[in-house]
């Protein structure tokens, strides 16, 4: 698994380099899909890198991306392992040029994403999760190091990491609830999977997400948070699983940094 982890790297470095090729360039080549959600030359780019490069290099393991949404349930339902790919995390962000975009890759086993490879082009920052061994890791500057979530109390300040586009009432009605709980709160907004990857490193203690997002979005970030000691769940805190229906949006969740706390007790109030 961990010469998996090192290709999935691999991989996703390549496609950041792609990225970042267009991001250089004045015409990013913008399309609305059908959901009004955008697409860029990058983000094909990436898809037809990742691809293409993992069907080369591991030909056993059926692959889900983002831009090859098409295949269907009746097709996927028999995959016991596959790869789930987001070629570009992040691609409004990536438009605005504020660096808070990500390649992601994981690999999913049963339901379960396993591995995670996180990679941010623009800062060349690679997270990765592996929960066989129950490691994580960030690179940076060339140098890696092994990552871990943070421990939280009662009487600790919290934070909390917030999508920069995506709150609204349910949002406000979570942190409503938890100011209840804690009477020292402080929020940070990002942009894509770097959310769940300030929690894996113990930057921040809880991410509610209240608003759609799809499967690819999440897998490989949350292998990576688990990897470190976190949980991916849904709001009656289960784990978060993957493959399991026709439809690939997930449910509403919450990344929890520190798995010890009684999160039940405090966000049991929470409605959405």
């Amino acid at each position: 698994m961990s010469e998996l982890v090192e290709v999935m790297s691999e991989i996703a470095r390549i496609a950041g380099a792609a990225i970042l090729q267009v991001y250089g360039e004045e015409d990013f080549g913008v399309q609305t899909k059908p959901d009004d959600s955008p697409l860029t030359r990058a983000d094909l780019e990436a898809h037809n890198i990742i691809v293409s490069e993992l069907g080369r290099r591991v030909p056993d393991i059926p692959i889900l991306s983002e831009e090859s949404d098409d295949i269907s349930y009746d097709e996927r339902r028999s995959w016991h392992r596959y790869f789930l790919v987001d070629p570009l995390d992040g691609t409004k962000e990536f438009i605005n040029r504020n660096g808070e975009f990500t390649v992601n890759i994981a690999l999913i086993d049963e339901g379960v994403a396993t591995l995670g490879v996180v990679y941010v082009p623009v800062k060349d920052v690679l997270y990765t999760g592996d929960q066989h061994e129950m490691t994580a890791t960030v690179t940076r500057d060339q140098a890696t190091q092994q990552i871990s979530t943070r421990t939280l109390d009662q009487d600790s300040p919290l934070t909390i990491v917030a999508s920069r586009r995506h709150g609204g009432d349910a949002l406000q009605s979570c942190l409503k609830v938890l100011h209840e709980h804690f009477s020292d709160i402080e929020t940070t907004n990002m942009g894509s999977s770097l959310k769940l990857c300030l929690i894996a490193e113990g930057q921040a203690d809880l991410y509610p997400r209240l608003a759609p997002t799809s499967e690819w979005d999440t897998a490989a970030a949350q292998a990576v948070v688990e990897a470190a000691g976190g949980r991916v769940v849904d709001t009656s805190l289960a784990p978060l699983r993957y493959n399991t229906k026709e439809n690939i949006l997930n449910p509403f969740f919450y990344v929890l940094g520190d798995s010890q706390f009684d999160w039940h007790r405090v966000l049991k109030d929470v409605t959405v």
